[in-house]
């Protein structure tokens, strides 16, 4: 998989955050839709209208494929996973309901559980993980009780790089009678998801990170049994003569027009990711991740977070350094080295403080599928040379 086009004068390792560049096959499926199908999806009968419709739902086909979804109609557009999670938590949830989550969530789950909790009353519990975001399903299962109606789990940590075991989440959700909403946003493209086999109610899932394609796409999966209260009500293009919102899928979450030029690229992205098949990508970042690992442990004064060497994790590594401070780490690399990487707390206070890192924020480098072994060897080398020219 080599990198097709794109600024050669940068390393880009903030992949968690954005990948970068897309396929060429993303941007010619964006620009012919421009060119000639970008009219109103489901809003008319001529044919530039039905060209657009149709380029939806083949998106949704191909994504249905890659996560092993039934009906690609019970698949849902967003902007983002934040908006998706946002439908899926605040759609579902009902006063009194008591939510478990991880201590490792991203504040796209965090924020609108807790305004749940002082708007509605809900109860939550954040099951605390191990340093290195390792969670035991067990714990979970202890958290359970008579008012849990919902488990919200990242699949992997945007920080730690950490993978939550989602298949025994959706165990023990099913055997308990409760539903599982996982956010997907690091792994989506980059590990296998199959819906039904992992017992996964509801999946967000963002479409400018592993799966290629631009900003402002992504989706939430919504199990066939499962009602949502839609967040947005307003023209859908169907049963217009109703006051009330329709309740076909995907009509019921989809108000208001539809990024028809994005979602054309994000289907050229996941047709891409089905092709070179997430387990190929995910087996290449993995290498890259263990080599920048290896590398960088016997550097005095500098500790990687997640988990060790050898072990499981998405195509995250993050780090912090005594005695400098991660944004001046990140700021040196960007402008003295033209490596961009992501350096804060990265929407994720509750992962710093399992990591130990809540006071400090850390450096994360993430690699992409285009991501080459020379650039991930430019990291090290660079982050040796700043950490000794303080030395």
């Amino acid at each position: 998989m080599q990198k097709e086009h794109g600024r050669q004068d940068v390393i880009y390792l903030d992949h968690a955050a954005t990948s970068w560049p897309k396929p060429q096959q993303v941007l010619d499926a964006m620009y012919e839709c421009m060119q000639h199908d970008a009219a109103n999806p489901g809003r008319g009968s001529h044919a530039m209208a039905v060209r657009a419709s149709r380029i939806l739902f083949d998106t949704r086909k191909a994504l249905a494929k890659l996560f092993r979804i039934n009906n690609p109609n019970d698949i849902s557009f967003a902007l983002n996973t934040t908006g998706a999670l946002n439908q899926g938590i605040k759609g579902f949830v009902k006063p009194g309901d008591h939510v478990i989550a991880t201590a490792v969530e991203h504040n796209s789950v965090r924020r609108p559980l807790e305004y749940l909790r002082r708007t509605i009353g809900i109860q939550i519990t954040y099951v605390e993980s191990d340093e290195m975001g390792h969670l035991e399903p067990k714990k979970v299962e202890e958290a359970i009780n008579s008012s849990t109606t919902l488990i919200v789990a990242t699949h992997s940590s945007n920080l730690l790089g950490s993978i939550i075991p989602i298949a025994d989440l959706g165990e023990l959700a099913r055997k308990h009678g409760v539903k599982l909403l996982v956010d997907a946003a690091q792994t989506a493209g980059a590990l296998d998801i199959d819906v039904g086999a992992m017992g996964v109610d509801m999946l967000a899932f963002p479409g400018h990170k592993g799966l290629l394609g631009p900003q402002g796409t992504g989706g939430l999966y919504i199990h066939p049994e499962l009602e949502l209260e839609p967040l947005i009500h307003g023209g859908t293009g169907s049963q217009s003569e109703a006051v009330e919102q329709p309740v076909v899928r995907p009509d019921r979450y989809e108000s208001g027009t539809q990024n028809t030029p994005g979602l054309a690229g994000l289907k050229a992205g996941v047709n891409y990711i089905l092709q070179e098949g997430a387990a190929r990508i995910h087996d290449r970042e993995w290498q890259l991740t263990q080599y920048i690992m290896e590398q960088l442990l016997p550097v005095d004064g500098l500790r990687l977070l997640g988990p060790a060497l050898g072990k499981p994790r998405t195509g995250i590594v993050s780090f912090v350094v005594d005695g400098i401070d991660p944004s001046e780490m990140g700021f040196i690399l960007d402008r003295h080295y033209k490596i961009a990487v992501r350096t804060g707390f990265h929407c994720t206070p509750l992962s710093h403080m399992q990591a130990g890192t809540e006071g400090t924020g850390a450096v994360r480098a993430s690699v992409g599928c285009f991501t080459t072994e020379d650039e991930a060897r430019s990291l090290v080398e660079a982050v040796k040379e700043v950490i000794q020219q303080y030395r």
